[in-house]
């Protein structure tokens, strides 16, 4: 489903080269759900980035549904991937309604006056499912709505027409304990209804194992630990923490972060 094929990427700070990916390889399977961790600088944030399109690799190829989009802009990859940030702010239009916004997203939004009956019931119904009262604030706007909300409703944006990759990056970190826990048991239930094919970045080690079928370490650019079935269900955080010493050489710099 998804190739990356031995990627690189480097960028100049000050005088001197970092490389940020070092020779990155990665099968996705249609389905997967892979949660990604790592400290702070590894590589994850940058390895969605070059997925996206934000910048063209240096080297190695990057394949979607058996189609090179290695070279392809970020504006057309965006058409069959979806992506969600750590930030509530990105993703919708703070001046627009939670009907318009829903709207957009549907691509039933080039008349926002003329939206549909049977449109307005599918937006209901999605949002509705959030637990959070929006279905009945349609005319609401989105820069009114709490950090989680606006987030939720990023989530239900980026799925309303299923992608054939969703990229989640640390799409709770901003949150409050409660609503981030609540917006990832939404993101469960998307993906799971939509059987979607998704990488998450966490910094939460729980949610790491507990969530999806497959998880992967990224350390100083590249892919450290790809655990999956009975080797991913029998790791506990404390195993997590103490294989990423033995490979790395050093403790994770917001342990106390993961084990939240």
């Amino acid at each position: 489903m998804l190739k990356i094929d031995n990627i690189t990427k480097s960028f100049s700070v000050g005088t001197e080269t970092r490389r940020a990916l070092d020779g990155v390889s990665l099968n996705v399977k249609k389905g997967d759900f892979i949660t990604i961790i790592g400290a702070n600088g590894a590589g994850k944030s940058t390895l969605f980035n070059a997925i996206a399109g934000s910048f063209i690799t240096d080297s190695g190829t990057i394949s979607l549904d058996g189609r090179d989009i290695t070279l392809m802009s970020e504006y057309k990859r965006a058409h069959s991937i979806g992506r969600l940030f750590q930030d509530p702010m990105r993703g919708s239009a703070p001046g627009m309604t939670i009907e318009e916004n829903l709207a957009l997203a549907a691509g039933s939004g080039k008349w926002l006056s003329r939206v549909s009956k049977r449109d307005r019931e599918l937006f209901r119904e999605k949002v509705s499912m959030l637990g959070m009262g929006l279905e009945d604030r349609f005319d609401q706007s989105v820069g009114g709505l709490s950090g989680g909300q606006r987030q939720a409703l990023t989530l239900i944006m980026a799925t309303i027409n299923p992608p054939k990759l969703l990229l989640l990056d640390e799409h709770t970190a901003a949150l409050d304990p409660g609503a981030a826990e609540k917006i990832l048991r939404v993101t469960d239930s998307i993906i799971r209804e939509h059987n979607l094919t998704c990488l998450m970045i966490t910094h939460n080690m729980q949610s790491a194992l507990e969530l999806g079928n497959r998880t992967i370490m990224m350390d100083k650019g590249k892919i450290v630990m790809d655990v999956s079935g009975d080797e991913r269900a029998a790791l506990t955080v404390n195993d997590l923490l103490l294989r990423f010493r033995e490979i790395s050489g050093k403790a994770l710099d917001n342990d106390r972060m993961l084990l939240i």
